[in-house]
Order: structure tokens, then C-alpha cells, then sequence
């Protein structure tokens, strides 16, 4: 694995770890034994480290949101939620201190609202798929307010099971 992969990796491990804010340069070049300097050889500064991990996190999401246009069935549902839920938990960090990390990275904090506005739109299509097909009986209200509560849930499991463990 080449050195840059290694950054990722390891940062990926520490922020998951400790939370990113918790997390210097100088933490990871040396959970990696290397030098600082080889470290900012690749990477300048810890917010592009974490920008690189937020545009595989983004990648990876956005391919999960995209809900194809045939009837989804109730299994193919339960897949989409574990998936999205294993996404988020191998970028955890991301959720752990959400309002924080994104009221320090603007960039991250616009492309985070874009994702939140996938998870509704494909939660909002795969409800609407098996309320078509009369696997979910609900009105276009009970429908919405069911795809807020998903949406609610995907993005703050990580914090209620932090609390409640």
C-alpha cells in the first residue's frame, strides 16, 4: 500500500477512534512511523486529509442513494438500510461530532446537506415503491413523515448509541 493510501487508512483509524477534532497531523505520521514531513509530502494540512475521506464517504453514499425506478421490494429495502448503515459506521467519525465537524468545514457541511437531501429522496422512492405495491398501506403524509424518521435515524444512530451503551 503506498504511503498516501496509508495517511487515509491510518487517519480513517484514529478519527474513528478519537473523534477527528482529537486527531494531529503529528498522531498520524506517527501511529505510522513516518515523519511529519513525509506526511505533508502528501497531504498539507489535516483538513485535506479529512476532505479526501469525505469525498470516499460521499462516493460511496451518493452510489447507495441512487434508487433505481422499478418496485423495490421489502428485502431490497432492508439491503439499503444495512448498507447505509455499514457506510456510515466505516466513517464514523463523521456522525460522532457532527455539528462540530461540519461547523468547521464549510465545504463538507454544503456537501452534507446534499446527502441528507439523497437520504430523503431515496427513502421517499422506496417507500413510495411498496406503498405502490400495497406492501406499505400509508397516506403521502404518513409516507413523508415516515422517510423524516429514517432519514432521522440513519444520521443520528452513531450519537443515541454512544449514549446508551
Amino acid at each position: 500500500m503506498k504511503t498516501r493510501e496509508r495517511i487515509l487508512v491510518t487517519s480513517l483509524a484514529l478519527f474513528n477512534s478519537y473523534g477527528e477534532p482529537n486527531v494531529t497531523t503529528l498522531q498520524i505520521a506517527d501511529e505510522m512511523d513516518i515523519s511529519p514531513g513525509n506526511l505533508y509530502y502528501h497531504f498539507k494540512n489535516k483538513p485535506e486529509i479529512l476532505n479526501e475521506l469525505y469525498d470516499r464517504f460521499d462516493k460511496q453514499m451518493s452510489e447507495l442513494l441512487e434508487v433505481p425506478e422499478i418496485n423495490i421490494s421489502i428485502e431490497d429495502q432492508w439491503l439499503f438500510l444495512h448498507l447505509i448503515f455499514e457506510t456510515i459506521a466505516q466513517y464514523r467519525f463523521i456522525y460522532q461530532d457532527l455539528v462540530n465537524v461540519l461547523s468547521r468545514h464549510d465545504k463538507i457541511a454544503n456537501r452534507f446537506r446534499r446527502l441528507m437531501d439523497k437520504k430523503h429522496k431515496a427513502t421517499l422512492a422506496i417507500c413510495r415503491s411498496l406503498a405502490s405495491q400495497d406492501i406499505m398501506k400509508a397516506s403521502d403524509e404518513e409516507i413523508t413523515a415516515v422517510c423524516h424518521s429514517i432519514v432521522l435515524n440513519i444520521t443520528y444512530w452513531i450519537s443515541y448509541d454512544m449514549v446508551f451503551q
